[in-house]
């Protein structure tokens, strides 16, 4: 669907100061300029256009193209200045996609269409498995490379102080003693509180050291003072190492993950494309043991709402039969009548193959909508039938229902086709694809219809009619 506009979510390297954030985004936003196909855009750094509030160097650029009439497809636009950004600012990691994914994405959790979500049993392999399939899926046709994700966020350094048990016993003290004291020089501690005019306010004591300020190199130096009073180095009882670069730790369901994401390039529709991604993690040596993953992402969300389409539509149809039951007092014509319109609603996939647009959402909602629709010009020739039949034998009175209704069910049919051509065929512009295959559902199914309520139901009736009698 062209809706006029994209999101582009981008971020720098983690930790790029907000200066130097903003002159990478200023030559991106160079580069919107020039394009004659950007009517305007707006950016937002340190924030998300869903009033969410991010790090300084991520953020959104909300980009309004002209009309569509004036420009090629927001797919080929969206792929042009893909380019371009990734050649141009080679700092900047970003993906693009339009503002309704990126809405739909923000409330289930991550906008990409591609998610794969990586657990193990051993959270500490993750890193290393989350780059190879970031690699193996850049490779696979429809994804842009330029959008895919590891997942894996550094968050920063960080200094573990390990206490060795044993030479801090030496000194009557435990690990969680020389714990406490260093929590007493870097963080302070709240020793008590006083009430407050809402709630109660902690005073928190620092113990100074001997120096200003604590650096990384003098932590060693921390004076530590052991049981009997006596002070020593915090190095005597305890090893200092400095970690670079910790990731973020995100969890799901208490499980740690890594969620690897890629955008879409509009080439190759997303069920092709997670096929493809299925088949490149299956390759061998990929996935090591005790390594699971999920896919979740727009296609999750995707296969959790077909499979809702799917028990509307059963429900429709037992419904329509229910009440046919009721209505002519027979199980022959019932059956008849939903059997047609089954067959009309499978036309809908003949459609969409002939107009080159994908099975979605609102084609599915097509497909129940014909269920109805196709009930509606059957009853109009079976009632006719049922009245004629209480004066005339009943194989005449069907094809006299047949002929009588003729014209009334090929006129509505023609007067609902026409009515839904212009939005079948897209001619308004921008937005007007979320309702086409909707449309090109119906029109596929009622074209079908049409020979089957006027040729093949009397038909069928006819032959029930004569095993009856």
């Amino acid at each position: 669907m062209d809706e006029g506009g994209f999101v582009v979510d981008y971020q720098s390297k983690p930790g790029t100061s907000l200066a130097e954030t903003n002159r990478e985004l200023e030559e991106v936003e160079a580069i919107l300029k020039k394009d004659p196909n950007v009517d305007t855009f707006s950016r937002r750094t340190g924030a998300g256009m869903g009033g969410d509030f991010v790090e300084s160097y991520q953020g959104d650029i909300f980009v309004r193209l002209v009309d569509p009439s004036h420009r090629p497809d927001i797919w080929q636009v969206m792929d042009d200045l893909t380019g371009k950004i990734t050649d141009q600012v080679p700092g900047l990691t970003f993906d693009t996609h339009q503002l309704m994914g990126d809405m739909i994405g923000d409330m289930v959790g991550r906008p990409q269409p591609v998610v794969i979500q990586l657990s193990a049993k051993n959270p500490d392999v993750l890193g290393g498995v989350a780059q190879k399939v970031a690699d193996a899926i850049a490779k696979v046709p429809g994804v842009e490379p330029a959008s895919v994700n590891n997942g894996v966020v550094p968050a920063g350094d960080a200094l573990e102080i390990h206490v060795d048990p044993a030479a801090a016993a030496m000194e009557g003290l435990t690990p969680a003693d020389v714990k406490t004291q260093v929590d007493h020089y870097l963080e302070g501690n709240v020793v008590t509180k006083y009430p407050g005019s809402v709630e109660d306010i902690g005073v928190r004591l620092w113990l100074t050291s001997s120096q200003n300020k604590i650096y990384r190199d003098n932590l060693k130096d921390l004076p530590i003072k052991s049981a009997n009073g006596h002070v020593f180095p915090l190095e005597t009882v305890a090893q200092i190492a400095f970690v670079s670069g910790q990731p973020e730790i995100t969890r799901d369901n208490l499980a740690q993950i890594v969620a690897v994401t890629a955008e879409m390039s509009g080439k190759v529709d997303l069920g092709s494309i997670i096929a493809a991604v299925k088949k490149s993690l299956a390759t061998p040596g990929l996935i090591p043991s005790g390594v699971y993953f999920t896919i979740g992402g727009a296609y999750q969300q995707q296969q959790m709402a077909a499979k809702g389409m799917i028990k509307v539509f059963a429900a429709a149809a037992v419904a329509e039969f229910v009440l046919l039951l009721f209505l002519y007092e027979s199980f022959w014509i019932p059956v008849i009548i939903l059997f047609t319109s089954l067959i009309s609603t499978g036309a809908v996939f003949l459609g969409l193959w002939l107009t080159g647009v994908e099975l979605n959402i609102t084609a599915m909602m097509g497909m129940v909508m014909i269920i109805g629709i196709a009930t509606e010009m059957a009853i109009f020739l079976v009632s006719e039938y049922q009245m004629l039949k209480e004066t005339m034998p009943p194989r005449e009175a069907i094809r006299e229902a047949a002929l009588n209704r003729l014209r009334p069910i090929t006129m509505s049919t023609l007067a609902m086709i026409l009515a839904l051509l212009p939005l079948g065929a897209a001619i308004s512009g921008s937005g007007d694809q979320m309702l086409q295959p909707l449309a090109i559902a119906i029109i596929a199914g009622i074209i079908v219809q049409l020979p089957l309520v006027l040729f093949a139901m009397p038909v069928l009736i006819g032959l029930t009619v004569k095993q009856v009698r």
